[in-house]
């Protein structure tokens, strides 16, 4: 998904939903900071969103632009709705949210993860392709190691979640 894809995902959503204030979390919200990201954070087809006042309408957007929709189908990417507990994220996450908001939003603003927020969100989901993921990020230097240990040390995870953690952002510093 490319930057002008997701702005047309808030701009959809909003118009759906009869909101303004788009939530964009999950790997297309690099997209909020770094309009053009490199190729290799940009292969998901699909912006997990919500609607900031009422996360629990997320379900309208599924129906409308989700998956297999016939938005999905003609443009080849789509929107799914999510909620405010999909990803687990650092306190302060919304302090931190980056705006999107242009002509082609429509009027629409998307908030999208800060990097740093959305890289902890990927080391705790853990996922092979999460952890691809915040390679990526290290690798072509979009976020600051000491801000992730910073944010990952203000949570509350178990303690093995948070050395594992701890060991794969030192290893990908180590190479990136």
């Amino acid at each position: 998904m490319t930057r002008s894809e997701l702005e047309h995902v808030i701009r959809a959503s909003a118009a759906i939903l009869d909101v303004e204030d788009i939530v964009v979390v999950g790997s297309q919200s690099i997209l909020g900071r770094y309009p053009a990201a490199p190729t290799e954070l940009l292969e998901s087809c699909e912006a997990d969103i919500y609607p900031m006042t009422d996360p629990s309408r997320s379900a309208i957007v599924d129906a409308a632009i989700g998956e297999e929709s016939r938005f999905h189908e003609t443009f080849g990417y789509y929107a799914d709705g999510v909620d405010e507990k999909t990803s687990v994220l650092p306190p302060g996450w919304e302090r931190r949210l980056v705006r999107v908001a242009n002509e082609n939003t429509g009027g629409g603003v998307g908030w999208c993860l800060d990097p740093e927020d959305l890289a902890i969100a990927k080391h705790v989901a853990g996922r092979p392709k999460d952890i691809r993921f915040t390679e990526a990020l290290v690798r072509h230097r979009m976020v600051d190691r000491e801000t992730l240990l910073e944010r990952l040390d203000s949570m509350e995870l178990p303690t093995e979640t948070r050395a594992v953690i701890t060991g794969r952002i030192a290893a990908q510093f180590s190479i990136g």
